[in-house]
């Protein structure tokens, strides 16, 4: 431990007026820096989209945050501490994403980091939050390197990852629908490892991927490639296209009458995505993490609550970017009780292994934090368009559901190396 009893704030203070970020960078790790007055509140940085590919589920996973932290304060906050926050858009860039986290840290004294759809952008502010120690939650990122080659320290992980969704869907599929399968794949990593995923499952079961078509993000006309499945004939395409892209992607199919042959497998499917949807435009299976008719205790007082609390919403019943976003966000407050601080690396032991009960999560299977890998281990559902609606809102039925260790992504235990307690940089939030 240092003797050095310099303030956060006089630290963050002194490398904005000089402009010297590199203050932080190489003596910080060495440094304790602390707290002065234990009743300041507890600073959240908040880093989700608000504009760009991924602004619809990010506007989703920030009420699930504010939903957490309202909560908390309600109940006279974390150690008796308030929690402010602060959002500021990320854009679904990487770049900004990285711009923004580090002004989190440096100029709003942002003790904490969470969000994040986008698997480029939450590496990008892993990558900073990791140089000066901050705790990060990446809510809703689910490329499998997010917890694999990209794994920190401070990361924890909190969506289901696309090995955990194919696990649940690739071997049934080839049963059912034959081993010729297409790949339709977003241009990014999240993508890339997705499709990857997918095709490793493949060779293991027997499948075979005849043609893979990588598609831009931003894409609007999909003609070619669903040209080229029209062509191709094959029994199964594995789809991994997110955010608005699989909007317009799905209204082309519709428009097409494709969507009930050939068998359709969307690795992932966010509720904002889809939400409004008419029911021709939902073909095809995919992976999630909860639903909000899921017959278990709490759901519908967690459902009444989101409605009481945003009336306005356009989203009239909560979705699963929403439930990541607050589940992350209450369980951090939740390891800073449990540390009886608000110290980093005591947050993050706090964190490493702990087990959170179904009841509480409501899921169906207990779940768990991997402590080698810091991605949550949970419940992996299956889904797909409901055709008896008891509401409006009810466009999905569960047709099933994984215990977590049945799609445990080993891959990314292999891949993910984390930083030693000791390389972290320490400090009092």
């Amino acid at each position: 431990m240092s003797d050095s009893r310099i303030t956060r704030r006089r630290l963050l203070t002194t490398a904005a007026a000089g402009g010297a970020v590199s203050v932080f960078a190489g003596p910080w790790k060495h440094n304790r820096v602390w707290a002065q007055a234990t009743d300041k509140p507890i600073r959240i940085g908040i880093t989700s989209d608000a504009s760009g590919q991924y602004a619809n589920s990010g506007a989703s996973d920030r009420r699930g945050m504010m939903m957490a932290i309202d909560e908390a304060n309600e109940r006279g906050g974390v150690l008796g501490r308030q929690i402010e926050y602060i959002h500021i858009d990320t854009e679904t860039t990487p770049a900004t994403g990285s711009r923004v986290a580090e002004r989190m840290i440096t100029r709003e004294e942002c003790g904490f980091l969470v969000g994040a759809v986008h698997s480029g952008v939450a590496n990008a502010i892993s990558q900073v939050a990791q140089k000066y120690g901050v705790v990060y939650l990446n809510t809703n990122s689910s490329s499998p390197t997010e917890s694999g080659q990209n794994c920190h320290r401070v990361k924890f992980v909190w969506d289901g990852n696309g090995t955990n969704f194919a696990k649940a869907a690739v071997k049934n599929a080839i049963d059912t629908f034959g081993p010729k399968w297409m790949l339709l794949t977003n241009d990014y990593v999240w993508g890339h490892d997705t499709a990857k995923a997918t095709k490793a499952l493949l060779a293991e079961y027997g499948g075979e991927v005849s043609e893979e078509i990588l598609i831009p993000q931003g894409t609007r006309d999909f003609s070619s490639a669903l040209l080229r499945v029209q062509q191709q004939k094959p029994g199964v395409v594995s789809a991994a296209i997110g955010g608005d892209d699989q909007k317009a992607f799905r209204q082309q199919v519709a428009q097409l009458g494709m969507g009930n042959s050939p068998a359709w497998i969307n690795s992932q499917q966010d509720w904002p995505d889809v939400y409004g949807l008419p029911l021709e435009n939902l073909f095809g299976v995919f992976g999630t993490t909860w639903y909000y008719k899921l017959d278990l205790p709490g759901v519908a007082e967690f459902v009444k609550k989101y409605q009481e609390r945003y009336p306005d919403t356009q989203m009239r019943v909560p979705g699963n970017v929403f439930y990541n976003g607050y589940m992350a966000t209450r369980e951090l407050l939740a390891a800073v009780e449990r540390a009886g601080s608000a110290n980093n690396i005591a947050v993050i032991k706090a964190l490493e292994d702990h087990k959170m009960p179904a009841a509480e999560r409501m899921q169906h299977h207990d779940a768990w934090i991997d402590a080698n890998t810091h991605q949550v281990q949970q419940t992996i559902y299956l889904a797909s368009a409901n055709g008896k609606p008891s509401e409006d809102d009810d466009m999905f039925e569960i047709v099933a559901n994984a215990a977590p260790d049945v799609v445990m992504d080993k891959g990314a235990a292999a891949a993910c190396a984390l930083e030693s307690y000791e390389d972290t940089p320490s400090f009092d939030a």
